[in-house]
């Protein structure tokens, strides 16, 4: 008897598979269809990048940019920031979320199993009756004719493998993130020190306007500009002291430090990292996290809209048994009391109020934003780099001018001073020059600050070091 209803079973599903066998071509174009698109838009920013690309291969790109600003305390704190920032932890997770999904769609793929156990008993009321008890273990199998699972299970990983090129990014961001709030931290130390020394060499002048006063070769409202002059760089320095204790709980905060403003901070900017060499390879965008993101992003939605369309077609089940009952425990597995049964079963849908149709819709749709949201990805990454890359050339130039500014400022205010003393030149002209000497060092620390700001900048456009 189990030869007669086995061959009928599996043969039934022979003529299954051997009918519907055609539309698995459906969703191996389909994956098709993924490569195709994925290779056009590769090749249309391939010739975007002709301008800036070349054939020479420069070798392995690191990805550790940090050891490029030979600072110790720098990559300590990115180090830190990357083990204790809150946003970024909750990015890991959501990457360990993505996997579990993956594994989880992967998991219809193979046969469903389980053994079920149970007993109970029936009579009449004038006491007598009967105990049954039963053991058996059932197996379920959806069989993936169309691909309808494999596409989901598809789908699936790509999104985790998104997720990890966004938790990547995030790494990324939050490096480059502690990075400026670090600059911008030493930047105020070092503004610190221009103000106290502004404030020292205004104390002087102030102290000797008042020797002259005294002895009535300056006049009151030398005096008064001196003052004035005076209380003006101390409240500064209590302005940038308080900018300062800011700055210091912006970089705890990014590092999951309670904001005490107790961090110490060392007293110099590092030197820039050196810029990339001329002709850098296209092929080192395609490492950005975000983009590889987007691609996946893009991969998934195709395996969707595939897994939408494969369901609408009829699906087809495996389910089989074997088990025992008995009214007593100690005869339950007796082989007079085994059985087992199998069964295939297909199920095709009807009539659904559309609810299917609207589902590919829907796919279909996600599936040409997420091409949409690829390209823009794609081409905001060349935006930044070719940004970046000319605006290494304005920061040079403006380097070089205030270099000279800041140079001659401080010999003007060199040979105002002299004279003033010698009683050769105005108060307020010595007050101005002195001024404008002050003003040219701290546009130079800005810029060499926004230098290292744009090391940074280069670093995440390209996805990493060069």
């Amino acid at each position: 008897m189990k030869s007669s209803i086995a061959k009928p079973m599996f043969g039934a599903v022979g003529l299954l598979l051997l009918g519907l066998s055609a539309g698995c071509k459906s969703i191996a174009s389909q994956e098709k269809t993924v490569m195709e698109v994925s290779t056009a838009i590769g090749l249309e920013h391939s010739r975007a990048l002709e301008k800036w690309s070349m054939p020479a291969d420069p070798g392995p790109v690191e990805v550790d940019w940090l050891k490029r600003f030979n600072d110790p305390t720098l990559t300590q704190l990115v180090e830190e920031a990357q083990l204790n920032n809150r946003n970024l932890q909750a990015a890991a997770a959501n990457v360990e979320r993505a996997r579990a999904l993956a594994l989880q769609a992967g998991a219809s793929l193979a046969p469903n199993s389980g053994l079920v156990t149970g007993g109970g008993g029936s009579g009449l009321l004038n006491g007598s009756g009967a105990n049954n008890i039963g053991l058996s273990l059932e197996v379920n199998w959806e069989l993936d004719v169309w691909g309808r699972i494999g596409a989901g299970q598809r789908a699936a990983q790509a999104s985790a493998e998104a997720a990890a090129a966004d938790y990547l990014y995030s790494q990324h961001s939050i490096a480059a993130t502690t990075a400026k709030a670090y600059f911008s931290a030493i930047e105020v130390n070092e503004r610190i020190r221009i103000i106290r020394a502004s404030l020292d060499a205004l104390q002087e002048i102030n102290d000797l306007v008042h020797v002259k006063f005294d002895n009535g070769v300056a006049s009151a409202q030398d005096r008064a500009l001196a003052n004035a002059d005076l209380a003006n760089a101390r409240e500064q320095l209590i302005y940038i002291k308080g900018t300062q204790r800011d700055t210091a709980r912006a970089l705890e905060l990014l590092l999951g430090r309670y904001p005490r403003a107790e961090l110490k901070i060392k007293k110099t900017l590092p030197h820039a990292p050196t810029l990339p060499p001329a002709g850098l390879p296209a092929q080192v965008l395609e490492r950005r996290p975000d983009v590889i993101s987007a691609e996946r992003q893009l991969a998934a939605a195709f395996n969707l809209s595939a897994a939408a369309k494969a369901a609408r077609l009829p699906s087809i089940s495996l389910t089989g048994s074997s088990g025992a009952a008995s009214n007593a425990l100690n005869t339950l597995l007796n082989p007079a009391n085994l059985a087992w049964q199998a069964a295939a079963m297909l199920s095709a849908p009807f009539s659904d109020g559309g609810a299917r149709a609207a589902a590919v819709a829907v796919a279909t749709a996600d599936q040409k934003k997420a091409l949409a949201l690829y390209g823009a990805v794609t081409l905001n990454a060349l935006s930044e780099v070719e940004q970046n890359l000319d605006q290494a050339g304005v920061l040079a130039a403006r380097d070089s001018q205030l270099s000279i500014a800041y140079e001659q400022s401080v010999e003007a205010y060199r040979i105002a001073n002299v004279l003033y003393r010698a009683g050769e030149t105005e108060l307020l002209d010595a007050l101005n020059i002195q001024q404008r000497a002050f003003i040219a060092e701290s546009s130079l620390l800005s810029l060499k600050r926004q230098l290292l700001e744009h090391r940074v900048n280069l670093n995440l456009a390209l996805g990493g070091d060069w």
